[in-house]
């Protein structure tokens, strides 16, 4: 049958296949669709690659494990703060909740959740530098550097600061779609977008406030300043857009009144924080903090200097320095956002992440042109791309170089439990991560799973006695109870000597997992 097609017609085949591809190509460039979706779909690609290494670890955090804890319970009918406690508001474990039930109860599904706000925070960012009458090219290098550098300061985990980033860039990009739209006043549809979305962000973490105050300057000052509206306007608009911030979370709160468990609510989203904001860390501490946070951003500050370093006065009306002064405003912002908890934890630093993305993608064009022009674009192309590969493989080379293949603890940990325990058998995790009660289709013996709150020392905030919370757990006599030996010593004084008595009377260990710090001993009752 080959020999029936003779050897002329093959090049005339190929050149019509050629042709039909170039054509199909054409095709797709022309639809509006796929223009569309071009930038968005290769910021989530690029996204799935440098967070790689996010889907192969089953802990990364160990609040990202409370989360996560806490949305398995919330589904299967145990709202937060009653089935697991945390000081945090309930809208992390609603969007781990949702992404658990859209794409599959596993740890691969909060890892992709992780992916979706850092590659749709990176997409915001790329049209907010595109509104504001920036080059294409610098759109989507701020979009690269983001997702470089979201790995950093614990950006790999699924944490709060990921999760909001895209509500808060929304709602900036609204804000400044306004703002670049001289004589019109601000309009009411995209003043309920904006208050939705920081609505949204607001029941994840209330840091977002300075960045949602921002965000309606954006949208209502410049008409205000133009004349395009009136006092009584930006007033009614600013009440407005309160309210709707606050929606969402009182609709969280009539929700836990109508099952009569308000004042758990209550306590866990708004007083507990009031006392965890009460031990903010010393000077030194925070310095330190600082430090090492600079340290790994140094070179997107650097480049950020250089374009904050190009403002002048008499220039402010040009679309690129209209654009350095928004993205300044927005960091300086994220800074109140990144200081007022007073605790200055490396990941609190992914707050400043976006707008720093946008002033280092300004400062890197800036030096570019300095040069040739033949040279500029290769110059520009060179340098973000070194530095959001300097950012990236900060937290990825030591990863490599260990190895895709090394052991897993905290899996190792779950796996063994798993074979000692009834699936839904309360267990006890002393001072490990709580992501293993998921993991190992584990109970939990008490609301307080967290062991900062319950057994180290964050235990202030809970509102209740700890201490008499672990007597009560230990009198249980859960069938397993775990140890990590390496933080052995970051549990109070009181609960080491409980829990160590009720070890060598009433348990046997079974096993040993190797973990960075020490051993994880994994306890059974006799």
């Amino acid at each position: 049958m080959s020999e029936t097609v003779s050897r002329p017609l093959l090049p005339t085949a190929i050149e019509a296949s050629l042709g039909l591809a170039a054509r199909a190509r054409a095709r797709l460039v022309a639809s509006p669709l796929a223009r569309a979706l071009a930038v968005p779909a290769v910021l989530f690609l690029l996204t799935l690659v440098v967070r790689a290494f996010s889907f192969h670890l089953s802990v990364i955090d160990t609040d990202e494990g409370l989360y996560l804890l806490q949305a398995r319970e919330w589904l299967r009918g145990g709202w937060p703060y009653v089935a697991v406690w945390d000081m945090h508001p309930v809208g992390a474990p609603a969007l781990f909740a949702a992404a658990l039930t859209l794409f599959g109860k596993s740890i691969m599904t909060i890892r992709l959740l992780g992916a979706i706000c850092v590659a749709t925070t990176a997409w915001l960012t790329y049209r907010t530098v595109r509104q504001l009458h920036g080059p294409r090219l610098v759109g989507f290098a701020a979009a690269v550097l983001y997702i470089g550098q979201s790995v950093l300061l614990g950006g790999l985990a699924s944490n709060t600061e990921i999760l909001f980033a895209p509500f808060v860039s929304g709602a900036i990009f609204l804000g400044v779609r306004a703002a670049v739209q001289p004589g019109q006043a601000p309009r009411w549809r995209d003043l309920a977008a904006m208050g939705a979305l920081m609505g949204c962000a607001l029941t994840i973490k209330p840091v977002v406030a300075p960045m949602g105050c921002l965000a309606f300057v954006l949208l209502v000052l410049p008409a205000w300043w133009g004349g395009a509206m009136r006092w009584r306007r930006v007033l009614a608009m600013a009440a407005a857009y309160a309210t709707l911030c606050l929606l969402p979370t009182v609709l969280f709160g009539l929700a836990y009144a109508a099952r009569g468990q308000f004042q758990f609510f209550l306590y866990g989203s708004f007083l507990a924080p009031l006392a965890y904001a009460g031990g903010a860390v010393s000077a030194a501490q925070a310095w330190a903090r600082i430090t090492d946070a600079g340290t790994d951003l140094l070179f997107p500050l650097a480049l950020a200097l250089v374009a904050v370093a190009g403002l002048r006065r008499r220039s402010l009306n040009h679309p690129a320095a209209l654009l350095v002064v928004v993205a300044l405003l927005w960091f300086l912002t994220a800074v109140f956002a990144v200081a007022g908890p007073g605790m200055w934890f490396n990941h609190y630093f992914v707050i400043l992440m976006a707008p720093l993305a946008i002033l280092a993608a300004m400062g890197a064009w800036k030096l570019a042109w300095m040069l040739r022009p033949g040279l500029a674009l290769p110059a520009f192309v060179g340098l973000v791309g070194a530095v959001a590969i300097h950012a990236w493989s900060i937290d990825t080379m030591p990863r490599l170089e260990r190895g895709w293949d090394i052991p897993d603890p905290p899996r190792q940990v779950a796996e063994i439990i798993r074979q000692q325990i009834r699936r839904g058998e309360p267990i006890f995790i002393a001072n490990y991560h709580p992501a293993v009660y998921v993991m190992s289709g584990a109970g939990v013996p008490t609301r307080f799973a967290f062991p900062g709150h319950l057994t180290c020392e964050w235990d202030r905030v809970t509102g209740v006695d700890v201490d008499a919370e672990v007597k009560r757990i230990l009198a249980e006599r859960p069938r397993i109870i775990v140890v990590d030996r390496g933080y052995w010593r970051s549990m109070r004084r009181r609960v080491r000597v409980n829990i160590g008595t009720t070890l060598r009377r009433s348990y046997v260990k079974v096993a040993e997992v190797q973990e960075v710090a020490g051993m994880v001993e994994i306890w059974r009752r006799l």
